[in-house]
This record gives C-alpha cells, sequence and structure tokens, in this order.
C-alpha cells in the first residue's frame, strides 16, 4: 500500500518536472556581482529550469536547516528527561532490590517422610516412576 501511494505521488511529480524542463529549456545568465551588469566578473550561465530546481532544493535545505536549529531547545529537553528517567529507572530497581531482600523468606511446611503428593515418593497414582 505504502509503495502504492509513494508512487501514486512520485510518478505524477516526475511528470510535471519533465515537462516543465522541456518548456523551459532556454538558457539564462544569472550575476552575482551587483556593480557590474554589463561585465559581471561572477555570472553563471545554465538553463531556467535548472536554475528553478536548484533554487527550490536549496530553499528545503535551508528551511530544513532553519527548522532543526529551532527546535534545538526540544531536543536538548528530551535529552535531559531520558536522562532523568534511566536514573529513576536504575533508582526503582535498586529500591525493589532491596525490598526483596528485606523481604522474610516464606515458611514451608514440612512434607511427611515417604510421602509425596500423589503417594510415595518419585511414584504417581499409578505407580510410575516420576
Amino acid at each position: 500500500m505504502r509503495k502504492f501511494l509513494t508512487a501514486l505521488i512520485v510518478i505524477p511529480l516526475g511528470l510535471i518536472l519533465v515537462t516543465f524542463a522541456v518548456a523551459n529549456r532556454h538558457f539564462v545568465t544569472v550575476s552575482f556581482d551587483p556593480f557590474v551588469s554589463s561585465d559581471p566578473s561572477f555570472s553563471v550561465t545554465l538553463p531556467l529550469f535548472l536554475l528553478l530546481i536548484l533554487t527550490a532544493a536549496i530553499g528545503v535545505v535551508v528551511g530544513g536547516l532553519a527548522v532543526w536549529f529551532g527546535q534545538r531547545r526540544w531536543r536538548r529537553a528530551a535529552r535531559r528527561n531520558e536522562a532523568d528517567a534511566r536514573t529513576a529507572r536504575g533508582e526503582l530497581a535498586d529500591l525493589r532490590a532491596q525490598v526483596a531482600a528485606a523481604r522474610p523468606e516464606p515458611q514451608r511446611l514440612p512434607v511427611p517422610a515417604g510421602a509425596g503428593l500423589y503417594g510415595p515418593i518419585g511414584r504417581d497414582k499409578q505407580r510410575a516412576t516420576l
């Protein structure tokens, strides 16, 4: 089911991307020199579709980093809470061990000599050896 849903989303997106790339094949020059527009010292010439796809990819990466840095407070709190929970589990195990050691041994009733639960020790009702 998951593969089907992935294919249902990925195939149309791929077709849209290919159609977009074919429709926008012409080259554009991107200049990174704001002072000299006639002959920029640093410029790149590439197809328009590639420029737009790269811009979108860079936007996704920058947005992901912004969210990741924004959530560092919650990750730090989760690490702290996990350490506290680990400490509490250790203390609980120690307390349970202390309670088990302090608990008196249950008293057992003595078994009559020569007789087990089903008669003589080592035999059941049909006198078969256990």
